[in-house]
């Protein structure tokens, strides 16, 4: 028996109620446009249309699995960060809120500055980058990862954003000397794996079961990959370029030491939409 959207919605939503709370509402117009086809302004204008038994088998399977844990970007596929749409995949982390902050930082000292040089290490999906790409129009961008999945997800999103000559995405490992054919920087920007071994055996499922752990796990105290990129990065930073960082919880103290102690000055720290500090900012010398 067929059914309208709205009552597709009511369904989808009272499913996820438990599991997703406040963001079940949104969570359910999502699921129901993407098993649709339609936006979500769509969706919403032709709620008291009836929509076909392959639409609401289509949507059960979403909700489904959203009910197992799985993400609602990696079911969707896509997700929005900062202005611009990007491709997710679980070879990459999902662009959260929380990295605006470190965006933030970076684009604060840029900005104004005549065709700045970037490099996203880290990179993922791309998303600090291509964000600071879309913002500056004469930014050139360089996106880095050790992961090949990832890379292949941040490439198609420089053409899924039309910024393909202004930037590039290779092939690094955080851990090992910068290359010199980057090129010397205005900023580098970096997310890295900051879960320490012992919080990665308590990541809640949606995380644990279906982010990339290559992403995540920062060894034993977190800090390794803060340590390599200060180590191994700083060289390719122009006098009074900048090092930004993402961290986790708890962790601004350690990463600012860590700057400090590779010859960064000016630190500034950032906090994200919730008054969590989340980033740090330092000039080399």
């Amino acid at each position: 028996m067929v059914k309208k959207y709205s009552d597709l919605y009511l369904q989808a939503r009272r499913a996820l109620l438990p599991s997703e709370g406040e963001n079940a509402s949104m969570a359910a117009r999502e699921l129901l446009a993407f098993a649709s086809g339609k936006s979500v302004t769509a969706v919403l204008a032709d709620s008291n249309l009836y929509a076909s038994e392959q639409i609401e088998e289509k949507l059960s399977s979403y909700v489904n699995r959203m009910l197992a844990h799985e993400p609602l970007p990696y079911i969707l596929g896509q997700w929005d960060f900062y202005g611009i749409s990007l491709e997710v995949t679980p070879d990459v982390l999902i662009p959260r809120d929380d990295t605006m902050a470190v965006t933030d930082l970076a684009l604060d000292i840029l900005r104004g500055r005549e065709a700045p040089r970037v490099l996203d290490l880290c990179c993922g999906s791309g998303c600090i980058g291509l964000a600071i790409a879309h913002q500056l129009p004469d930014a050139h961008v360089t996106l880095a990862d050790i992961s090949r999945p990832a890379l292949a997800v941040a490439k198609r999103n420089i053409k899924r954003l039309k910024l393909m000559n202004r930037v590039t995405a290779v092939g690094l490992d955080a851990r090992k000397r910068g290359l010199s054919f980057v090129g010397t920087l205005d900023a580098l920007v970096c997310n890295p794996p900051y879960v320490t071994s012992e919080e990665m055996t308590r990541l809640e499922p949606s995380v644990k079961e279906y982010e990339p752990a290559l992403a995540l796990d920062g060894g034993k105290d977190g800090l390794a990959f803060y340590r390599a990129v200060a180590e191994n990065f700083t060289h390719l930073l122009s006098d009074g370029g900048y090092l930004c960082f993402e961290f986790g919880l708890g962790q601004h103290m350690a990463v600012s030491m860590i700057l400090q102690e590779y010859g960064y000055t000016d630190i500034v720290l950032r906090k994200d939409l919730r008054g969590v500090v989340r980033a740090v900012r330092g000039k080399k010398k």
